[in-house]
């Protein structure tokens, strides 16, 4: 495994190395767990060389975020990405120019609803960064997690609008044992949130099992999520059932795939997490 720690260090390791083989991409933030390992092993199934980055990217935090305290874990990282079969990681100081950026994307209505509502310009932040590795990388494949299923919606756009020659792979979330989605986040938990924020899952899968079994109204879901959200203790910051694709709210289940989303705070702590509701056999998306 090679490490490159500015872009044409990486570009210089892979030029040589692009003719007749294909290249997956996985973007991260580092702090590395089961659920990157999930998609590394997606990446590695699918091409020739798998990439990582590593990049604690500053445009996707707000003012009041944890950018200062997110975890960063280097060295347990690259030791778990060597373990995973990874050709190289890319590990920036920094991406940006040292009086920041003057030129970057804007992700339009995909953004402004879910986690985008409450964090303004977190996407812009998101699809600017996403840009710019994928420029330095050039993969033919990225792969990225279901858990942030909005991000995943937004940079599927971002690649369709901007005609970009990489096909996205999204990849299923990976749980806990008890259902809890694996995240980085879940290491600020006490014993004790811990122990709640399974509640999160658990009012998902009773949205999905309820429609499973015919319930067509959108607010019944909701209720039966919210019973289960509020016995532990955790009001939703949002709880929605959208069109996967165009993230429009649905006023009625239909034939149509719909996916439950849901952030919420336990303790100091926000979890996001979504899963798809259906109610029959879903056949097409509904197109933007």
């Amino acid at each position: 495994m090679r490490v490159a720690r500015t872009s044409a260090e990486i570009r210089r390791q892979l030029k040589p190395l692009r003719a007749g083989k294909t290249i997956a991409f996985v973007p991260t933030m580092g702090c590395l767990h089961e659920g990157h390992l999930s998609l590394i092993k997606k990446a590695r199934s699918a091409a020739d060389i798998v990439v990582v980055s590593i990049y604690v990217n500053p445009l996707q935090f707000g003012p009041n975020e944890d950018l200062d305290k997110y975890p960063r874990t280097y060295d347990a990282d690259s030791r778990l990405c060597a373990d995973a079969g990874v050709d190289f990681i890319f590990h920036p100081e920094t991406l940006y120019p040292a009086n920041g950026p003057k030129v970057t994307l804007k992700a339009e209505k995909l953004s402004d609803c879910l986690c985008g509502a409450s964090r303004p310009g977190h996407f812009d932040g998101v699809v600017t960064v996403v840009n710019i590795l994928f420029n330095i990388v050039q993969p033919d494949i990225a792969i990225f997690g279901e858990k942030d299923w909005q991000q995943l919606a937004i940079i599927r756009r971002m690649v369709s609008d901007l005609q970009m020659p990489i096909e996205i792979i999204g990849a299923e979330t990976v749980r806990e044992a008890d259902g809890l989605a694996k995240s980085s986040r879940n290491r600020y938990l006490s014993d004790a949130e811990r122990a709640y924020a399974v509640a999160v899952s658990q009012a998902l899968l009773a949205m999905q099992k309820l429609a499973e079994s015919g319930e067509t109204d959108i607010e019944a879901l909701k209720n039966e999520a919210n019973s289960i959200l509020l016995a532990a203790g955790i009001a939703a910051e949002y709880l929605d059932i959208r069109n996967p694709v165009s993230l429009k709210n649905k006023r009625k289940l239909n034939q149509q795939p719909a996916r439950a989303f849901i952030a919420a705070r336990v303790g100091e702590t926000r979890l996001i997490d979504n899963m798809p509701v259906l109610t029959g056999h879903a056949n097409t998306e509904e197109s933007l």
